[in-house]
């Protein structure tokens, strides 16, 4: 039986977290030419995480774990709260490759999609095995939707049964096709089966400069049960001005799973973060919230400030703390698509 009618659905990112699942960085073509910083910004995000669950980094060897605990050691996280696993990865960004976790009322279990490297990159075959691998150690049910791709950041949830995604990402049938063959009914159908969705929001296009074609978590993300925060551009000349307010209209019209209207929060877009004359997916809306933060990525902008406040306001349970991420925004993704939490 899927998880849907065996009564198991996606909670929330705000729900309590046993843990949040990292993998320490080891492939220098992530980030070609600024890869040294990058252990101490996931440093800074372990220490965050730790502080009030348990981080749990995926090592690719013992050269790598031993460099992870000098770098934890020296920032102070907590060593309590620190696990390692040695199991090979591909690449880092473990919201899309790792198991997206179901609950029941008594019960974690997770949902196993297929990864396919954002129908893009060849190297994820290490990638796609880390949940069956998670599973295995703790002992998990798994429900099997691997004849289906998806990943994590592609999707967020209200944990009430309203869940937002992009046609961009999902539905494309030019660029990155993730399932060919399936149309937004067959789609949403596994989506619902596996995930216990009952209310699917469609938006338009992600940001400019993202090299997964349209992931929701660099565009709109729910903060409580019925609040979103969507990103917004006000220069009229930038790529990014018509696609969002474009996703700003359809939100209006939509309405969640009871029914009611979306409340919607504007948070602005940081200016253009280019490098090697690349645009980078640079965007507040890239934040993980743990048990007792919310860790947003920051970009030496003056829109830092106002992105942080807008935050601080919609989560008073929460220090919000910003993470310089410049340099990690080079390897075309910040600090919630490295992250994934485990209920």
């Amino acid at each position: 039986m899927p998880p849907s009618p065996a009564g198991f659905s996606m909670p929330a990112e705000w729900e309590r977290h046993e843990a949040t699942w990292l993998a320490w960085p080891h492939n220098k073509n992530d980030w070609p030419g600024k890869f040294a910083p990058i252990h101490w910004v996931y440093g800074e995000i372990a220490r965050r995480i730790a502080e009030s669950e348990k981080a749990r980094i995926l090592v690719n060897s013992d050269e790598i774990e031993k460099l992870a605990r000098r770098v934890l050691s020296a920032v102070g996280a907590d060593p309590q709260n620190l696990e390692f696993y040695r199991w090979q990865t591909d690449r880092v960004w473990v919201r899309d490759y790792g198991p997206i976790f179901v609950k029941s009322k008594n019960e974690t279990a997770m949902a196993n999609f297929h990864f396919s490297g954002w129908a893009k990159y060849p190297n994820h075959k290490k990638d796609d095995k880390v949940p069956a691998q998670i599973a295995r150690k703790f002992g998990m049910k798994v429900f099997d939707a691997s004849h289906f791709t998806l990943e994590g950041g592609a999707i967020d949830v209200n944990g009430h049964g309203t869940l937002l995604t992009t046609e961009e990402c999902l539905l494309d049938t030019m660029v990155q096709t993730r399932n060919p063959g399936l149309g937004p009914k067959e789609t949403e159908e596994q989506i619902k089966k596996y995930l216990g969705a009952t209310n699917i929001l469609w938006l338009g296009k992600g940001i400019d400069g993202d090299d997964t074609h349209g992931h929701v978590d660099d565009l709109c993300r729910f903060v409580n049960k019925n609040t979103v925060v969507l990103c917004s551009e006000e220069n009229p000349g930038d790529a990014n001005y018509q696609p969002l307010n474009d996703n700003r209209e359809r939100l209006e019209g939509m309405r969640l799973e009871d029914g009611s209207k979306i409340n919607v929060a504007l948070l602005p877009m940081p200016s253009p973060v280019v490098f090697k004359g690349q645009r980078l997916p640079a965007s507040y809306a890239n934040f993980y919230i743990t048990n007792s933060a919310v860790l947003v990525p920051t970009f030496n902008d003056p829109k830092d400030r106002i992105a942080l406040g807008i935050l601080a306001e919609l989560f008073p349970d929460r220090t919000v703390v910003g993470i310089h991420s410049v340099d990690l925004v080079w390897g075309l993704g910040t600090i919630h698509c490295l992250s994934k939490q485990q209920p």
